[in-house]
């Protein structure tokens, strides 16, 4: 088991480099920026492996504190991700002239796709 002072740094340091991370797809996400996104993606994950890591008794106030920024900030660029979605599928819709392209709504969508065949 480690040594719960001795984890602390590496704890925060991580955090603040998620936070960076999260700062960066947001505004990826703000720009559109595909390479960005799948960048911050990776890093993201290599974080996410690093904190499965720590010794949770290494956990403080200050550690916690930065944890629910970390949260927030997740959480807000979640809530971007699904926006675009959102519109991306508003968009497809609109060129196609089909609400159940991308969604399945039970039987009869299943049915009117067999029909097409």
């Amino acid at each position: 088991m480690m040594n719960p002072a001795a984890a602390t740094p590496d704890v925060t340091q991580t955090l603040r480099q998620m936070l960076a991370v999260l700062q960066d797809e947001r505004r990826a996400l703000a720009g559109l920026d595909l390479a960005g996104i799948v960048d911050c993606a990776t890093r993201k994950g290599h974080l996410c492996k690093m904190l499965a890591e720590a010794d949770t008794a290494a956990i403080d106030a200050p550690i916690r504190d930065l944890l629910a920024s970390a949260a927030r900030l997740n959480d807000g660029n979640a809530r971007l991700r699904n926006l675009i979605a959102g519109k991306v599928s508003t968009r497809l819709t609109a060129l196609t002239g089909r609400s159940s392209l991308y969604r399945v709504s039970g039987g009869n969508a299943m049915r009117a796709r067999m029909a097409h065949c």
